[in-house]
């Protein structure tokens, strides 16, 4: 059954899914990782496949910028596809000085400045989190590449631009050892809790805040190719 949103037909997602923010990255990885990859959705051009990689089924879809987007695509998922292990392969901006241009984190928890949770809890503070299971594998496969990730929290910002074009803002967070800055991780990790799936974000930096570099949109929809390997062996 088709939603709002994705026109797939139940048994047409595998219950492992790569979510980048970018359809065009979801693209990428059906076209270079895939074998037989069809495309079962394309509304709002949010593209999404199906395909086998090492004979295991594997889904790849985008899910578009923010907590809201995010959130939406992995209720669908959960609630009518039947996804189990939700894996968000997307960029980040580094908040730490150590962290580097390319360098892998694994999301362990997400603080956010989104106030969707605070209205979800009544005013309380859920502390959404990744699954250990897929984290830990995760880890453990990146060491076998010869990666160190990073691993600890990352901040899920409502905001990308500032009204005066300086935001310091980010300072406090880092201050707290968050890791880097992104928009979806919070709202994956309590759409996948409420929903008792997997879910983790792997993410590659795509710029510093502490050393004001970056790279190309290109780059990021093309060359960020090790975290998508180490999610494909999550599957």
């Amino acid at each position: 059954m088709a939603t709002p949103h994705n026109r797939a037909n139940p048994g047409d997602i595998a219950e492992t899914i790569l979510l980048p923010g970018d359809p065009l990255r979801a693209k990428f990885i059906a076209e270079h990782y895939l074998e037989d990859a069809v495309l079962f959705n394309d509304v709002r051009n949010m593209f999404g496949y199906t395909g086998y990689w090492n004979g295991v089924r594997v889904s790849t879809m985008g899910t578009g910028m923010g907590i809201p987007s995010i959130s939406i695509y992995t209720e669908e998922l959960c609630r009518f596809y039947g996804v189990k292990k939700l894996i968000r392969v997307g960029s980040c901006g580094a908040m730490q000085p150590d962290i580097k241009l390319y360098d892998i984190i694994l999301a362990m928890s997400a603080c956010t400045d989104s106030s969707i949770n605070n209205y979800r809890f009544d005013g309380g503070s859920y502390a959404p989190t990744a699954s250990f299971d897929l984290l830990y594998r995760a880890y453990e496969h990146a060491g076998s590449l010869g990666i160190t990730p990073h691993v600890g929290t990352v901040t899920s910002s409502d905001t990308f631009y500032t009204i005066d074009g300086e935001d310091i803002s980010w300072q406090q967070w880092a201050a707290y050892g968050s890791l880097a800055v992104e928009m979806e991780s919070a709202g994956l990790y309590t759409t996948a809790a409420r929903h008792g799936v997997q879910a983790l974000s792997i993410l590659t930096v795509s710029d510093s805040l502490v050393h004001g570099q970056e790279v190309s949109s290109e780059e990021r929809e093309k060359a960020f190719t090790t975290m998508m390997e180490i999610a494909l062996q999550l599957a």
